[in-house]
């Protein structure tokens, strides 16, 4: 046993994390880019703006609950893995594969069909909605290249592999600029500008390119074949259960995006410009921190396979006291530059006022986050999803809301979205760390 509960090392902690944050960032990466580009286009801006912003989120809901099975796969990987036992898996990522995309296919042509009446649900109208929905309409054929990157990615962090996910995103994200550039505002007379509809087709060449690569790696890297075979793997139906569970803990998550934005939206163009801009440098932050998360759940559930929990209440401590590092250090970064940073999405006066108005607070919560995604991740890893799901309803639903209401009721606008949102993290990071600290730190030290 002394010698099971060794401590993780830094070196080892930041050989995995560092290659996952690099994907990571590379994901919100996608639409920062598309942000920055749509908003300084010439004529329409800050509704481009406002529409990216709004259909953006809309297909990060969409991802993010069916992505859910990314975080169960890489647990019972890892979990395999930590008793040597992966080959009675072997028929379980092309199977969950096979069943994201038939799901994301079906979603994707139902939400095309009704994408008017879903943005006006947003409060979306005239060119915004326009341009929403025509943004959306190319997006949306990208669906399932996502859902398909998202679960070999899952396969891979199980596997305790994060260097091959950080290679396939950064060549994404790397496409995704160029082609972002050359379609948005077009080529001499070789490539029209297209505008928003070039930003979503940037996109979804990238997200294609992903998942070609994502597959190849995948044969050349690992012993793992994405053969689609009956019978269903026994650990199916535990997969499913975890991403059920998972799933209504992302629907809670989209509660949050869909009212923030409605409301942002109801306050005026500039208002959801402005929260589209902090959205997304609240994404980008939020996924550099994870890539410290992404440890506790690879390293987590190869830990709960060896049944070594002493050495998992000390990964945590020690992944806690780096993640909040890095989001100080963000914070500092931000906070030099901060009246600068708006200029690099746009250039009209109002968005940039009400977003230098807001900001701080989007800045001020990063530590909260850290410790917020830490223990998210920490929990994915062990397969306790339902802890997760039970966490981010009580927080959506008993801070959030009824916060953004009252914030709403005074007046406060787009400060009063982001001082929900800042309750709604104080709440998920608070009842996480209660839980662990009375179901492992207390029976384990």
């Amino acid at each position: 046993m002394k010698e099971a509960s060794k401590r993780v090392s830094f070196k080892h902690i930041n050989s995995l994390a560092i290659p996952s944050i690099i994907a990571g960032i590379s994901e919100p990466l996608l639409s920062i880019v598309d942000t920055a580009i749509v908003g300084n286009i010439t004529i329409g801006a800050s509704e481009a703006l406002a529409a990216v912003g709004i259909a953006g989120s809309f297909i990060a809901a969409i991802v993010w609950v069916l992505g859910q099975t990314r975080a169960a796969v890489s647990a019972i990987v890892a979990q395999y893995v930590g008793e040597k036992k992966l080959a009675s898996i072997s028929s379980l990522p092309a199977q969950i594969i096979f069943i994201n995309v038939a799901l994301s296919l079906l979603i994707g042509i139902v939400t095309v069909f009704f994408a008017e009446q879903i943005f006006q649900l947003y409060n979306a109208e005239g060119l915004v909605l326009n341009y929403a929905v025509s943004y959306y309409k190319i997006r949306a054929v990208g669906l399932p290249f996502s859902l398909m990157v998202f679960t070999i990615f899952g396969v891979f962090s199980g596997l305790q592999n994060t260097f091959w996910p950080m290679v396939i995103s950064v060549i994404g994200a790397v496409l995704n600029v160029v082609f972002d550039y050359g379609l948005v505002y077009g080529v001499f007379d070789l490539i029209p500008a297209m505008g928003v509809e070039g930003a979503a087709y940037a996109s979804l060449i990238s997200q294609i390119t992903m998942a070609v690569l994502s597959i190849f790696l995948l044969y050349k890297k690992s012993k793992i074949r994405l053969k689609f075979y009956f019978p269903w793997n026994p650990e199916l139906k535990r997969l499913i259960g975890l991403s059920s569970n998972l799933f209504l803990r992302a629907l809670a998550l989209h509660v949050t995006l869909y009212m923030a934005n409605s409301f942002a939206t109801s306050y005026g163009t500039e208002y959801i410009a402005a929260q589209t801009i902090c959205f997304q440098i609240w994404l980008f932050f939020a996924f550099f921190v994870d890539g410290y998360a992404s440890v506790g759940s690879i390293i987590s559930g190869k830990q709960k396979g060896e049944k070594d929990f002493v050495s998992l209440v000390r990964l945590v401590k020690d992944l806690n006291k780096f993640a909040i590092f890095v989001a100080f250090g963000l914070m500092l970064i931000c906070f030099s530059v901060y009246n600068y940073i708006g200029f690099v999405f746009t250039d009209e006066k109002m968005i940039l006022k009400v977003f230098k108005a807001v900001f701080w607070i989007v800045l001020i919560m990063q530590p909260i986050n850290a410790v917020a995604f830490v223990y998210d991740g920490l929990f994915k890893g062990l397969a306790e999803a339902k802890v997760l799901r039970n966490t981010v309803i009580a927080a959506t639903f008993l801070g959030f809301v009824p916060t953004l209401f009252i914030c709403d009721y005074f007046g406060l606008k787009l400060t009063g979205i982001w001082i929900a949102f800042s309750v709604w993290m104080l709440l998920r990071s608070g009842i996480l760390a209660v839980y662990f600290k009375r179901i492992f730190l207390l029976k384990n030290t």
